[in-house]
């Protein structure tokens, strides 16, 4: 029995089968993505799916499903699925899934009368390419297979229509065919590891309808494009393979280069390797740059993300060289002291006041895990000192220090902190003048940059700031601190203080360098846990507050207003658990532990086997946003390796 397994019983009830979604990704950033039963439900649902620069940075959909026919005595039983309007599905071929698993690969088992039949998929790490096994394993008569891809070649975040424009040409290649269906496009290779017979009969399918998109409020209804359909007659215990790809292939080469690919994986068969096998699938490496994806199927990078889940990510398998690929890329495309936090290119943003202080802490992880504090300044302290004077002298988004020494950011009409969201062009959270994350943060930049620099004895840095860390230290207290209430402020602007309970107070107790003393910490994480701690990770907003919103649900306007207004973020989880054992120590190891083992049970949902990028704030705390997050599977896989460091 696999790790993660679904019967007939569960695979049949669409309600059930279709919130568990399956991905893979590979090096190149390129995925495939749908659900456990192959019924594609979202526009970032597809079979290959990869950047097509020719015509911009994003991904597209080239092959979005491909329907399996089943043919026995000239009688047709189509595995395929796809929903229309009036909740119509058609065909049913779920009915047929006897099971599926994911161990070592995902693999559903079909059985029609007396014919099982076995699908095994993966998509190769280093080219894009989706590769299927088909295997008969029972059959009592003459067994043909036909296959019918259906074609999208758009834009992720666009749907295709039925249009004039269309290429209906294509090229035979051995063992299948070439087409693309629009200039710029890369072609798309169709190919089978045995000789099979392609009939030529182009058509639309008309008003194809994502559920998940029409949920989330979004356009929801698509026209595919089918150039034809293959057929193919296989025998009692033989596979066949079908690769779809951008570049053609030898097809003799598929049942080795599959096989060769499976070596590769870790294995899904327990939690911790889980999160590993996740984990590997946000690194990107293309264009001569190694990146980190925030989360799939539809984000991209972003600064602040990468350097939280670059440690998780990297360090915890040895994996230091990526690590420093990772930063290296990031420091290319600084702007000043500040890192790029979305897009690339001309459309680079760079609107972070956090993600150069999460380079600090990064940094921070890296000495410590790889050994490497008598590098770091000799590595990056020009970067270092290059941030620290900007944010002390000020730069963009008014970003700049406070007489008082705490930094002060933010403009209106703008979102700096991870608590980003616009609504109809206002900042949900806009949290403009002194959030208390990032001076907890600024404070533990300082101290450890003061720590690097007296590794190599350079006296003239230590001078310059040694005395500021003290002044942030007695400024910090004196402004976010209340006895009475027992938890830091949110934000200070001038006279006002926000008292909101976020959790973005966490921080002061989990970093290097804490600007408070024990006695608050542990406070701190008491009104943490008793107002904002679930077993998914912590609220962004106490459900006392009558701004709470606990569920994430609706259209992007109803997500958006939810999104830092209670709902929960699995990656907080990482720095309470932090904070909290380095007050309890090793009696705190029951209790966390507990929160840990908890994410085995999301294993089986969602995203199958990782972690979504957020919670509802009310239980049963039904996952939503990205099926995979970058920085939720990172700080999970950094949550245990903190346990395991207690636990010596």
């Amino acid at each position: 029995m696999s790790y993660i397994e679904f019967d007939k019983n569960q695979l049949i009830n669409l309600e059930y089968s279709l919130s568990k979604e399956l991905l893979r990704s590979n090096r190149a950033g390129s995925y495939a993505s749908t659900t456990i039963i192959g019924c594609n439900t979202r526009k970032y649902h597809g079979l290959l799916i990869t950047k097509q620069p020719a015509i911009d940075t994003e991904n597209h959909v080239l092959l979005s499903s491909i329907d399996e026919t089943i043919i026995q005595h000239d009688t047709e039983f189509n595995l395929g699925i796809h929903k229309y309007a009036d909740n119509i599905y058609q065909p049913k071929g779920h009915k047929y899934i006897r099971n599926f698993d994911t161990e070592p690969i995902p693999k559903l088992t079909y059985r029609v009368g007396g014919v099982v039949l076995t699908k095994e998929r993966l998509f190769s790490q280093k080219d894009d390419r989706i590769i299927f096994k088909y295997t008969l394993i029972e059959a009592n008569s003459p067994t043909k297979l036909k296959f019918t891809p259906y074609l999208a070649f758009r834009n992720i975040h666009f749907l295709s229509k039925a249009n004039p424009d269309l290429n209906k040409e294509y090229n035979e290649v051995l063992n299948g065919i070439t087409l693309k269906m629009y200039e710029n496009y890369t072609n798309i290779f169709m190919q089978f590891s045995k000789n099979i017979k392609y009939t030529y009969k182009p058509d639309w399918y008309y008003n194809i309808e994502y559920s998940r998109d029409k949920a989330r409020g979004y356009d929801f209804r698509e026209d595919l494009y089918v150039p034809g359909y293959f057929e193919v007659f296989i025998d009692k215990g033989e596979s066949i393979y079908f690769s779809a790809g951008i570049k053609e292939i030898n097809p003799s080469s598929l049942k080795r280069l599959f096989n060769n690919e499976i070596k590769r994986r870790i294995p899904r068969n327990n939690f911790e390797n889980c999160l590993e096998n996740s984990a590997q699938q946000f690194i990107v490496n293309r264009d001569k740059k190694t990146e980190i994806i925030a989360g799939f199927q539809w984000l991209g990078r972003k600064g602040r993300d990468t350097f939280i889940s670059l440690p998780g990510l990297t360090l915890f398998n040895g994996n230091n060289n990526t690590f420093k690929s990772v930063i290296d890329t990031m420091i290319s495309e600084m702007n000043g002291p500040l890192f790029p936090n979305s897009g690339e290119g001309k459309n680079t943003a760079y609107n972070s006041v956090d993600a150069p202080l999460w380079f600090f802490w990064a940094l921070q992880q890296y000495a410590e895990f790889a050994d490497k504090q008598h590098l770091i300044w000799k590595e990056y302290g020009d970067v270092i000192q290059i941030i620290l004077n900007g944010f002390k002298n000020g730069t963009l988004f008014n970003i700049k220090m406070s007489d008082n020494g705490l930094i002060f950011a933010g403009e209106t009409g703008k979102a700096i902190t991870w608590l980003n969201t616009i609504v109809s062009g206002n900042p949900v959270t806009a949290r403009i003048g002194m959030p208390v994350e990032i001076n907890a943060l600024w404070y533990n930049a300082i101290m450890f940059s003061i720590e690097a620099a007296k590794q190599t004895n350079d006296i003239k840095f230590v001078k310059t700031w040694e005395d500021l860390p003290e002044k942030i230290q007695n400024s910090f207290v004196n402004t976010f601190w209340d006895e009475e209430k027992g938890y830091l402020s949110d934000y200070v602007n001038e006279d006002y203080k926000d008292w909101s309970v976020r959790p973005n107070m966490v921080f002061a107790t989990s970093l290097a360098f804490s600007p408070v003393s024990e006695n608050i910490r542990k406070q701190i994480l008491d009104t943490i846990e008793r107002e904002l701690l679930t077993p998914r990770g912590l609220r962004t907003l106490s459900p006392k507050d009558p701004l709470y919103k606990g569920i994430y649900y609706g259209n992007q306007e109803k997500r958006d207003m939810a999104l830092h207004q209670g709902s929960v973020f699995p990656w907080l989880l990482g720095h309470f658990a932090e904070g909290y054992l380095k007050i309890h120590g090793k009696n705190g190891l029951p209790f966390i532990k507990t929160l840990y083992k908890g994410f085995e049970d999301v294993m089986e949902d969602h995203g199958i086997g990782s972690i979504s990028e957020v919670y509802d704030g009310n239980p049963p705390h039904k996952a939503g946003g990205t099926i995979s997050q970058a920085w939720s599977v990172a700080e999970l896989l950094r949550m245990g390796r903190l346990i395991e460091k207690y636990n010596i």
